[in-house]
């Protein structure tokens, strides 16, 4: 029963992920590295953001595949469900929901950005205290961490940086409207403490709850530069 509310939970928080994901796009004011090269992959090839999502975090499964081999567990397959789920709630929320709505007013995205970061936190925070499943590039970074040996904030913001530079090159390679902006800096900024708020929040009111037998470490956010935003598309 204690699951089984979980991961009804999860499901919940992956919905909001998804409208929170989509709010940031559809304000168009800029996104994070792995998710700004998800989109620059929409532009280009004409599929669908979310859909594009499924693929790039199914390779990441596929990778912690190839690198865990026997110490792969079931627990790590349930991340390719997650992330169908949450690119079809992309997709819808972004394409059929917002598609037909336009935002002029400058303002109105700058606010929007930022309720979207805050909403984004909160889900993302949820998510991470439940432990149900893991973030697939997260976990993909973890796994190569593991076995290389390197550390898994170097990996993981190293993987930022090849994404910007591909993202970077696709916008300005084939004319494509720019990922990365001012919103690209403001999420780096704030996000990281806002995460760190809402975990140090939810940890005892799910623990409280019997959602999680112990509570597990508060991310670290007293540097946010050092901070890992855990991607959502």
């Amino acid at each position: 029963m204690k699951q089984l509310k979980r991961v009804l939970l999860l499901s919940i928080f992956i919905v909001i992920v998804g409208i929170g994901a989509s709010l940031t796009l559809k304000v168009a004011i800029g996104v994070g590295a792995w998710d700004a090269l998800a989109q620059s992959f929409s532009y280009l090839f004409g599929i669908k953001v979310g859909t594009i999502g499924m693929i790039l975090n199914i390779s990441c499964v596929l990778g912690q595949w190839l690198i865990l081999r026997k110490n792969f567990h079931f627990k790590h397959l349930l991340q390719v469900p997650m992330v169908i789920f949450l690119g079809m709630v992309i997709n819808f929320i972004f394409y059929d929901v917002l598609g037909a709505i336009t935002i002029d007013s400058y303002l109105m995205k700058l606010v929007l950005f930022v309720i979207a970061l805050i909403v984004l936190a909160f889900a993302v925070a949820s998510v991470l205290i439940l432990d149900v499943v893991t973030f697939p590039l997260e976990a993909f970074c973890m796994a190569l961490a593991k076995k290389t040996k390197w550390k898994f904030a170097v990996i993981r913001q190293s993987v930022d940086i090849i994404s910007i530079l591909l993202a970077v090159i696709f916008t300005f390679g084939f004319s494509l409207p720019s990922t990365l902006r001012e919103g690209t800096i403001i999420g780096m900024l704030i996000f990281a403490p806002l995460l760190g708020f809402f975990m140090k929040k939810i940890q005892p009111l799910f623990s409280k709850l019997g959602l999680i037998d112990v509570e597990p470490e508060t991310i670290e956010v007293e540097n946010p530069i050092k901070v890992v935003k855990p991607e959502t598309i």
